[in-house]
């Protein structure tokens, strides 16, 4: 199992972090290789410009400005996002990093007829996992649409393998949350992480 975590936060020192560090020491003692994108540290650039846009179909030149990060996507086998949830969505840091990784031949493959459709491309990725915090309560969340659930464990889940495992956990209404509501959620996820990479590896012998 090869697990790239991709963790999204401004602060070191927020409940985030607690969450990923979590989740991180599930996946050590699934016996995962584990590399961490962190995007905040690592001062990533969220902005798809003119130039990269005007170059987005033109693969493998379209990889050179994030050459690190497809790499990365390429060596893993089970993506792990872990971020807070702002305005109902995914972080616009986030957000960005799928806009500039997640390319044609990285991500799928373009439509080679008139009519035709994309095509996934991460067959290599059999487990995406999503770990966020919601000011909101969970029926305003499903209310709202839970976009940035629905982008990694939809959208991106799509383009993985036919049956990807999947998990995902969320602490809402953390504007309003006490210390005993936020232990709580570190003990659900390290249920969930600890099942969910179980279930990876298992996945990934199956394969061997």
């Amino acid at each position: 199992m090869r697990a790239l975590v991709v963790y999204c936060h401004p602060r070191a020192d927020s409940y985030t972090a607690a969450v990923r560090d979590v989740v991180v020491e599930q996946l050590r003692l699934a016996g995962a290789e584990i590399r961490i994108s962190d995007l905040y540290a690592r001062g990533f650039q969220p902005v798809l410009g003119s130039e990269e846009l005007d170059g987005y179909l033109d693969s493998p030149s379209n990889e050179l400005a994030v050459a690190d990060d497809v790499s990365d996507i390429r060596w893993c086998d089970t993506l792990v996002f872990i971020y807070p949830t702002w305005w109902y969505g995914l972080p616009a840091m986030l957000k960005g990093w799928l806009d500039r990784t997640m390319l044609p031949g990285v991500a799928f493959t373009m439509p080679q007829t008139e009519g035709g459709a994309i095509k996934p491309a991460l067959s290599h990725i059999t487990g995406v996992a999503a770990f966020t915090t919601c000011g909101a309560s969970r029926w305003l969340t499903l209310f709202m649409g839970s976009q940035g659930r629905k982008t990694i464990l939809r959208s991106l889940r799509l383009l993985c393998a036919p049956r990807t495992k999947t998990a995902f956990a969320a602490h809402y209404l953390m504007d309003s949350s006490t210390p005993e509501s936020r232990r709580r959620h570190l003990e659900n996820v390290q249920r969930i992480s600890r099942k969910f990479a179980a279930r990876c590896v298992r996945q990934g012998d199956l394969r061997q």
